[in-house]
C-alpha cells in the first residue's frame, strides 16, 4: 500500500490540513486539495514528493528550492506556504503546500472548446502572451526558470480570468534526480515532450529562452488545437505550424523566433518578446513622439495659428516635442495635415508623422476643407476633458514622471485589451468606449499608487 492511499478524504495531516479530494497524480506522488484548519479552513494544495526523503542531497536541494519559491511574490503565481515533512504509516514523506487557485487549466479549456469545434483565437492568445510575459520577467529576474510551461500548467483564475503559472519544473527535477540516484541511475532532465526545447530535454540546460520556447509552443497548441508533435517536422527539425494556423505577420514572426532551434537565436528575455509583439513601426513612432499627445486635441483639426495653453485646459500628456517650455502649442498649418494620422498604438494615442521616414498602414483619407470654411467642431465633451485633466493632475500630485507613468498605463492597457492594437482612433462618439477603457486603466493605476503602491 502506498503512502498516498493513507490520505483519504476527511483525513487530517499534521493536525492542520484536512484532505478534501485528490486533484491528480504523477511520477513523484499525488496532489490533494485540502483545508488549512489553522487559517479558517482556507483552501490549499498539497503536493507529495515522498521519494525525495530517501536522498539527503535531494532533501537539501528541496530546502533551497522551497526557499526560493517561498520568496516569490507575484499575483499570478500561487503563494508557496511551506515545505512540510511528515510521517505516513512509518514512512517519511515530503509535501509542498501552496495556495489553491480555483479555475480551469488552459488544457481543460481547450478540450472544452474543441468539443464545440473551436480553438483559441489570435486575440485571445495574444492577450495570454501579454498577461504571462510579465510573470516570466519576474521569475527570471529572480534567477529562476520555470522549465515546464504548457497548457496544463497554466490556470485561468475563475475570479478575474487572469492566467496563473503553476508547477515549477525545478521541483520535479530534484524529485526525479533523487529517485534515479536512489536507484543507481544518472541524472535526467525535466520538461514536457514537445514543449521543452532540445537542449533542455537532452542536456538539462535551461534559460529564459527555453521558457519562451515552451510558451510559444503553448500558444501554437491553443491556436491549432493540435499536439506539438503534429506541428513539428522531426526530420527537418523545424516547426511546420503555418499550414495549421493563420495569424498576423507580426505574431507569426515573433513565434518563429521564440521557436528557433538554437537558444542564441531566440529572444533572450520576456521583455524583448513583449516589445516585439507590439507593431514595431507603430511602437517606434509612438516612442519618438513620446507615447501620448494631448488627448484634448486627438482628431481635432489644427488651425494655421499658435494657441497658448491655459490653466483651464491642461493637457493630460504634455509632449516635449509638441509643447515648448512656455507651454505654447506649435500647431501645424492645414496644408501639412495630410501627413498626419491619429493612431491607437497598443493602448496609446499618438500623432504619427508619416513623412518622418516610417511606413504606416493605409488609413482613410482625411476630409478636405475649403480655405474659406472653418473645420467642423469635433471637440470632446467637457466631462471627458475634465476627466483627462484630473488624471494629469493626480499624476503631478504624486510627482511621477509623465513618460514613465503613461508608458506603464499603456502597458497595462495593451495587456488588457490587445485587440485594440493599431486601431485608428478619433474623438467621435463611436470611439468613446475605447477612450473610457484607457481612462479606467489610468485611474486604477493612480488609485494603487495613491495607496502606496509602486509602478
Amino acid at each position: 500500500m502506498s503512502n498516498s492511499s493513507l490520505l483519504a478524504p476527511g483525513s487530517t495531516l499534521e493536525k492542520r490540513y484536512r484532505i478534501l479530494r485528490e486533484l491528480g497524480r504523477g511520477g513523484f506522488g499525488r496532489t490533494y486539495l485540502a483545508e488549512d484548519i489553522n487559517r479558517y479552513n482556507e483552501s490549499c494544495v498539497l503536493k507529495e514528493f515522498s521519494p525525495v526523503v530517501h536522498s539527503p542531497k535531494a532533501a537539501e536541494l528541496f530546502d533551497r528550492e522551497a526557499s526560493m519559491l517561498y520568496h516569490l511574490q507575484h499575483p499570478q503565481i500561487p503563494r508557496f506556504r511551506e515545505l512540510l515533512r511528515t510521517d505516513l504509516g512509518g514512512n517519511p514523506s515530503l509535501f509542498l503546500v501552496q495556495d489553491y487557485i480555483k479555475g480551469q487549466t488552459y488544457e481543460e479549456i481547450l478540450i472544452s472548446r474543441q468539443q464545440q469545434g473551436k480553438n483559441f483565437t489570435e486575440a485571445e492568445v495574444t492577450q495570454l502572451l501579454f498577461q504571462l510575459l510579465p510573470v516570466l520577467e519576474y521569475i527570471h529576474s529572480k534567477n529562476l526558470i520555470h522549465r515546464d510551461i504548457s497548457p496544463d500548467n497554466i490556470i485561468q483564475h475563475d475570479a478575474d480570468k487572469l492566467p496563473f503559472l503553476i508547477d515549477f519544473g525545478s521541483v520535479k527535477q530534484i524529485a526525479a534526480n533523487a529517485v534515479l540516484q536512489f536507484n543507481g541511475q544518472s541524472d535526467t532532465a525535466i520538461g514536457k515532450q514537445g514543449y521543452s526545447p532540445a537542449e533542455q530535454m537532452r542536456l538539462g540546460k535551461v534559460s529564459a529562452a527555453s521558457d519562451l520556447y515552451a510558451l510559444a509552443v503553448t500558444a501554437l497548441v491553443l491556436l491549432s488545437g493540435k499536439k506539438p508533435q503534429k506541428l513539428y517536422d522531426i526530420n527537418n527539425k523545424t516547426w511546420d505550424w503555418r499550414s495549421h494556423v493563420s495569424v498576423s505577420p507580426n505574431l507569426a514572426s515573433v513565434l518563429d523566433r521564440m521557436l528557433a532551434e538554437q537558444p542564441g537565436d531566440r529572444y533572450q528575455s520576456a521583455k524583448a518578446v513583449r516589445e516585439a509583439l507590439k507593431d514595431p513601426k507603430l511602437s517606434h513612432i509612438g516612442n519618438i513622439i513620446s507615447q501620448m499627445v494631448t488627448m484634448n486635441f486627438v482628431g481635432r483639426p489644427f488651425k494655421n495659428t499658435t494657441q497658448t495653453a491655459t490653466n483651464n485646459h491642461t493637457p493630460v500628456h504634455q509632449n516635449p516635442q509638441i509643447v515648448n517650455n512656455n507651454s505654447t502649442f506649435n500647431l501645424i498649418p492645414w496644408k501639412t495635415l495630410g501627413s498626419l494620422s491619429v493612431i491607437l498604438v497598443p493602448g496609446i494615442l499618438a500623432f504619427s508623422v508619416v513623412n518622418s521616414g516610417f511606413t504606416l498602414p493605409k488609413l482613410p483619407e482625411l476630409p478636405k476643407f475649403s480655405s474659406r470654411q472653418p473645420p467642423p467642431d469635433t471637440s470632446l465633451e467637457q466631462a471627458e476633458i475634465i476627466r483627462q485633466e484630473k488624471i494629469g493632475q493626480r499624476r503631478k500630485n504624486l510627482n511621477i514622471n509623465q513618460d514613465i507613468f503613461y508608458q506603464k498605463v499603456d502597458e497595462l492597457y495593451y495587456n488588457k485589451y490587445p485587440e485594440f492594437q493599431g486601431r485608428t482612433l478619433t474623438e467621435k462618439p463611436e470611439d468613446a468606449e475605447i477612450r473610457r477603457k484607457w481612462y479606467e486603466v489610468a485611474e486604477d493605476l493612480l488609485d494603487k499608487l495613491e495607496k502606496g503602491g509602486e509602478l
